[in-house]
This record gives structure tokens, sequence and C-alpha cells, in this order.
């Protein structure tokens, strides 16, 4: 049992903005009205938040361990965890190793990420992994926008068959909801093309297109009754004039919910590299008069990181514009994979208007509850930095300081000089906790109302906002007190969320004969078993009438 007393407490999903009250966490792990006994944390003059969710990042499967040992250079110059009673030794870097993973998480204040692209037959390790990071409750999402033998079905027009195709593959990966990633392209990079234009029909396939398959898996997400809609990484990533990509795929997405992913990367305008520009302006406008999206940003920040993705045809070209090192994975009938090192610089014209766009896109969305602080970790930077992220919001003329390092005839391109909006604590609140843990259907995350989680993360009330938001004081998982003045004092095993959608009986008799066509691997050795989960807690969903 526990009671926090005195402190500040920002609780955006109940209201409360900065008022001071009183929390109190029962021996179940969640918040109650009192305890009649336990510690006492004195929290007066300090700041109380929910732990923090991640909407959107990479912490483990198979493209991590192929960014892991692609970079050992970054290993050798990044210094170890030192073990100690309640912590393992190991490394961090850009990619870290899981259970450092989780020491940074919760040594911010985050005690739920959600892994955001899982291919179906990696899923079983990526649980693996998973389970390795301690203290923060995990979700994934299932690759599924280039999946071979849906996209049959959609060709076929054979839509209800479609959407078993996807409630069967969910279960199977035992994962919370849908990844689509370029819908289409990474099908269409098998044949060396790409899939840029949503209304061309895809390379194999005689008049299944793009656009087709963004309404389609919406739909299927709506209709499975999945806690969180379809998350969308759009066609044209990072394309200069992708905007137009953008908005057409976003209209094709009326009625449906959905999340767009890392939407800095889907926001630039001019026709080439020397002309790219951000137009965020006309992004954000269009998530102000429609609140059926929300997103996350994918800050960009300066400096070294490594870029992962399941856009295996941008990430080839990212290779050819810089040269670094490459590597590219496919994965059976499922999705593909590509890895490049890169470096971030404010004297590079295209870096610095990434920089700022993220920045416009989460401060021109006037609506924190519709985008959510995230780097798409490790590809805009490393999550680690977020605090960076949270002083460049507060603060507008540390924004202007920042922006002279930029090279001066990026200014006509860009937005963020003429933004002077500045976060409030409230806005910090729902930005990094309330707001995600809302999109993502866990309303009982970034929410310290009576039942829900016991999860908070409590700040000395510093006039240097990173100092503060990177060195909270406590952070308490489920009730337990997880980090104390800077050091890890317990790391308990976090839950993994997963779905379990209505499935046809007759499912596995129309999967077997194809599975065994498409694939290498045996029909019963691809799902993967609920026992190899570490404390699943498994949401259960209701279809809903097409």
């Amino acid at each position: 049992m526990l009671r926090i007393t005195g402190g500040k407490v920002y609780d955006p999903a109940n209201g409360i903005d900065g008022q001071v009250k009183d929390l109190c966490i029962d021996d179940n792990g969640q918040f109650v009205e009192s305890v009649p006994g336990g510690r006492t944390i004195d929290a007066t003059g300090m700041i109380v938040f929910p732990g923090g969710v991640d909407v959107h990042t990479h912490v483990a499967g198979g493209a991590i361990n192929f960014a892991r040992a692609m970079t050992p250079e970054d290993h050798r110059r990044t210094q170890a965890f030192i073990r100690t009673k309640s912590r393992r030794s190991g490394l961090g870097g850009m990619a870290p190793t899981t259970f450092a993973t989780g020491y940074l998480y919760a040594g911010m204040g985050w005690t739920t990420v959600n892994e955001a692209a899982v291919p179906v037959l990696s899923a079983r390790h990526t649980h693996e992994e998973l389970a390795d990071i301690p203290i923060v409750d995990k979700a994934s999402l299932t690759l599924m926008a280039n999946n071979e033998i849906m996209l049959d079905q959609m060709e076929k027009g054979e839509f209800e068959r479609a959407k078993q195709v996807v409630a069967w593959y969910l279960w199977a990966a035992k994962s919370y909801g849908i990844k689509a990633v370029n819908p289409g392209g990474v099908a269409a990079w098998k044949y060396g093309h790409d899939a840029k234009q949503l209304d061309s029909p895809i390379d194999g396939y005689n008049r299944l297109t793009p656009g087709d398959i963004v309404t389609q898996l919406a739909r299927i997400c709506d209709e499975l009754g999945l806690p969180h809609p379809i998350h969308l990484h759009c066609n044209n990533l990072g394309a200069p004039g992708n905007i137009s990509t953008t908005l057409d795929t976003l209209v094709r997405l009326e009625g449906h919910r959905a999340h767009i992913a890392h939407s800095q990367y889907h926001a630039y305008g001019g026709d080439g590299w020397d002309t790219m520009c951000s137009k965020t302006a006309e992004l954000a406008e269009y998530f102000n008069t429609h609140p059926n999206l929300t997103t996350d940003a994918g800050a960009v920040l300066f400096g070294d990181t490594v870029t992962i993705t399941a856009d295996g045809p941008w990430q080839h070209l990212l290779h050819k514009l810089t040269g670094r090192k490459w590597g590219n994975l496919d994965v059976e009938n499922e999705t593909g994979c590509g890895i490049v090192p890169y470096t971030y610089r404010p004297s590079n014209l295209v870096n610095a208007v990434q920089w700022a766009a993220g920045l416009e896109l989460l401060l021109l969305i006037r609506d924190p509850w519709q985008v959510f602080l995230s780097t798409d970790h490790p590809n805009g930077g490393c999550f680690w930095r977020y605090p960076e992220i949270i002083h460049l919001l507060m603060n507008a003329d540390f924004r202007r300081e920042c922006m002279l390092k930029l090279p001066s005839k990026v200014k006509g391109r860009i937005t963020l000089p003429e933004v002077d909006r500045e976060y409030t604590l409230y806005e910090v609140a729902i930005s990094m906790s309330a707001g995600p843990a809302r999109a993502l259907g866990l309303r009982h995350k970034g929410n310290l109302g009576i039942g829900c989680d016991g999860d908070v993360v409590i700040y000395e009330e510093n006039a240097d906002v990173e100092q503060m938001f990177g060195h909270p004081r406590y952070v308490i998982k489920g009730g337990e007190v997880v980090l104390e003045d800077g050091d890890i004092r317990e790391t308990p095993q976090g839950k993994e969320f997963l779905v379990r959608p209505q499935i046809d009986a007759g499912i596995d008799d129309f999967m077997r004969p194809l599975f065994e066509d498409c694939y290498t691997m045996q029909f019963e050795n691809y799902p993967v078993e609920i026992e190899r989960l570490e404390h699943p807690d498994i949401r259960e969903c209701a279809p809903v009438s097409g």
C-alpha cells in the first residue's frame, strides 16, 4: 500500500490541472480512495503525473536486433550500465539491450510502451525480448499492409474473408493491433518497385491499390472492435512533396478512427531535396478539423541515430542518398525491413526542415489529445531525449535560440519562427501520457482515477525543464516504487497487452492450404503459444457490424 500526499497533481484524464491532492494505491496496484497503512511519500512542492505512455517505439524484435548487429561502434562508445542488486549490467546506445531499455524508460517516468512493428513470423522471439524488458508494460502491433494472403483476398473483393485473415494473424501473433507500413509498397519492392500513387495498382496485382488497402484495413480494425485503430505509416515517407499523398490518405480515412505514425516524415512540400519545405500547417489544419485522427509526431533531434523501418524501399533510397551502410530483410509473404545508420545535422537543410516540422506539428495541432510525444525511436532520435523535446515545447525563447543554429535559407521553408505557443504542464501530461493511453484504448493507463493502474511519476519542480523531466524523484509502477532519487530500486516484470478478436470456426481450414503454399514454416509451428507470453493481459474484442 502507498499514499502520495501534498503533490500538485496533473491528471488530464480526470480534468485535474495542478490541484494539490492525495493519491492512494492498494496492494493490487490500483488507485483507491484510501489505504489503512503502508508507506507515505510526501510530495509537497513536487509535480505528480501519470506514468508516461509511448504510443510508437521500436524496442524488441528482429529489426532492432539487426540494428544492434550493424552498429557495434555504437556499443563500443557507450558506457555500460553497472550491475547492482536490482539492475543487470548492459549496454545503452541507440539500440540498447532489452533490460537497459526498461531502465531508461523508467528512469524518465515512462511505464508503458508500444512496440509498433512486428512481423508475425518473428513474433515469438519479439515476445521473448519484450518479456526481458523490465518494469514497463508492453503492447505490440502486427505488420499487415503487405501480407500476401490478406492482399489476395482484397484483390478478389472478399472483404469479409480478408477481415477474418487479419483476425487470424492478430491472434497468431498474440499482438494488440494492426500496423500498416507503406501499404502495397513493400509487396511492390519484391519486384524492385514502390507504391507511391494511391490509385495505381500494386505490382503483382491487377486492380488492388494502396488506397484500397488503407480504407479496408481501417474498416477491418473498426469492425473487429480493436481498442487501437489502424496505426498507419503512409506511402511516400520522407519524400519532398509527400504532403499531397498524406492528405489524400487522410481523406480516405473519413468515417474511421485512425492513428498516423510519425507524421513529421509525411508533411513535406517541394519538388526535390533542394526545394524541400515544411507543410505542417496544412496537415495540422486537417487534424484540427478531424477529431477521428491521432498522431505521434516522430520528432527529429540532431545527432547520431539508426533508422529502422518496415519500409524497405525508403531505406534503400536512404542508403543511396547517404552512402551509409545498409541492411535489408525480407520477411516471407508478410513485410520487409531496412536498417541505415544516420546523423541529423543542423547545418543540413533537409534535417533542419525535419527538426522544425516535428515541433510544428506538436504546436500547430491545437488539441494535445490528438498529437503525442515521440521520436519513432530510434528513427528521429533516441527516446531518452524526450526531455529535450518537452523543453522545446514549453519554452519559445529556447526554440528561437536553437533556430539560430539552422541554415539561414531554411527560415522561409518552415513555420516554427512564427509559432509562439508554449505547452503547459497539463498539456505535457496529455501528450506524454493521457493522450497516447486513450489512443491505444488503455483507459486504465495515463489515468490517476480510482480503479486505474497505480503508475505514477513524481518530479521535483524545477525551472530547468530538461533536468526535471529527465530525472524524476520517484517512479511508481503498479504501486511499487521502482525508482527513487535516481536509483532503480525494483525491477518488476510488466504485463503484455494483446487482443483476442472473434474468429470464424473454419478459418484454420481456409488458412492451412494457403499457408502451406506460401510459407517455409509448418502451419502448426507458426502461431505463438499463449504460454510463451509472460503476464499476458488479454482484451476480448466485440465485433462491430459493418
